[in-house]
């Protein structure tokens, strides 16, 4: 088992499989012309496989593929049937724009839950957060996803002055439809223009939604990231992830593996692990992922506090969102 000096068990590993995408989103992605990293220095499919087993072997039994967009590989179907034939639950976060060509892959590897990004419910809000006119393809497979039984999981990243006027919306949608909103406190990130009056808190969407209808507490699992509720008689549901007005990183149990090959033992982890080099060149990977986790800070990488009104986004060191992988 991977446990820190705080005494948390790590057993759930997000790997990125690319640091490209196919939309744009200034939150994500510093500029429309992004240097992605060279193929040759991506994991390949046998080398995630494998890192995959020693995480594995180490306690592992949850992995999230994330990305940019991990969909964009072309490799992508073969790491997820690699994947999804070990013993672990295998979920997967995607833009949504190319799950009509993976349906059938995710449902052969035993994918039954995943994660969409949708920030807006308004096509030319998407056209404008993105960069790209995908909108009505994201909805379309969502709504073929939930058709085929997948539990569907939307997230939203709320920005003040961009999408909170679309909270109330978000919630109608689970009226009828089975799909589960995750609304994300906006988050620091290399680039991103981040500001601390941007951020749209817990407390804030709460008292949103209030306005408009009455919802009842869900009951969170010890490693919950998203605080859940429900409107009595809604088909789906709605929670709330808030990094910023009230982490969660007591429980933390969450390990990341960049695309390059990186371990990052929290998101806003300044140092990384370099499993990648390690691997190709025969050393024994699961010494390094243990010191890795030893390493780990207390809370939000050791770079700042809860206290988010008084953080200098110029001052913290990490990626950008789209090289971490979320």
């Amino acid at each position: 088992m991977l446990i820190d000096k705080y005494n948390r068990v790590h057993n759930y590993l997000r790997i990125s499989l690319a640091d490209n995408c196919n939309l744009r989103c200034f939150y994500c992605m510093p500029e429309e012309e992004y240097d992605f990293t060279p193929s040759s220095q991506l994991m390949k499919a046998d080398e995630i496989e494998s890192l995959a087993k020693t995480f594995v072997q180490l306690g592992v039994n949850k992995i999230r593929l994330t990305g940019g967009e991990p969909l964009v590989r072309k490799d992508a179907a073969d790491i997820i049937r690699r994947l999804g034939k070990l013993p672990v639950k295998l979920t997967i976060t995607t833009n949504g724009t190319r799950l009509h060509e993976f349906v059938d892959v995710l449902e052969e590897a035993g994918v039954r839950s995943l994660n969409i990004s949708l920030d807006t419910l308004q096509a030319d809000t998407f056209k404008h957060i993105t960069r790209r006119d995908q909108f009505q393809t994201v909805l379309n497979n969502i709504n073929l996803l939930i058709s085929r039984n997948f539990h569907v999981k939307v997230n939203v990243v709320v920005m003040k002055g961009l999408n909170d006027g679309e909270i109330n919306d978000f919630i109608a949608w689970t009226k009828d439809t089975p799909v589960h909103v995750r609304f994300i406190e906006f988050m620091p990130f290399s680039g991103n223009k981040w500001t601390s009056n941007k951020v749209f808190t817990l407390q804030q969407i709460l008292q949103v939604v209030e306005q408009q209808c009455s919802f009842l507490p869900l009951k969170n699992e010890e490693h919950d990231t998203a605080k859940g509720y429900i409107v009595p008689g809604h088909a789906g549901t709605f929670a709330v992830i808030s990094t910023m007005s009230a982490p969660f990183c007591s429980t933390c149990n969450r390990m990341r593996l960049t695309a390059d090959g990186k371990m990052k033992n929290c998101l806003f982890a300044e140092n990384e692990m370099d499993l990648l080099t390690a691997l190709r060149n025969g050393e024994d990977v699961t010494q390094l992922i243990q010191q890795n986790i030893a390493s780990k800070a207390k809370e939000l990488g050791g770079q700042f506090t809860a206290d988010f009104e008084h953080i200098n986004a110029e001052t913290i060191h990490n990626r950008s969102m789209i090289g971490i992988g979320g």
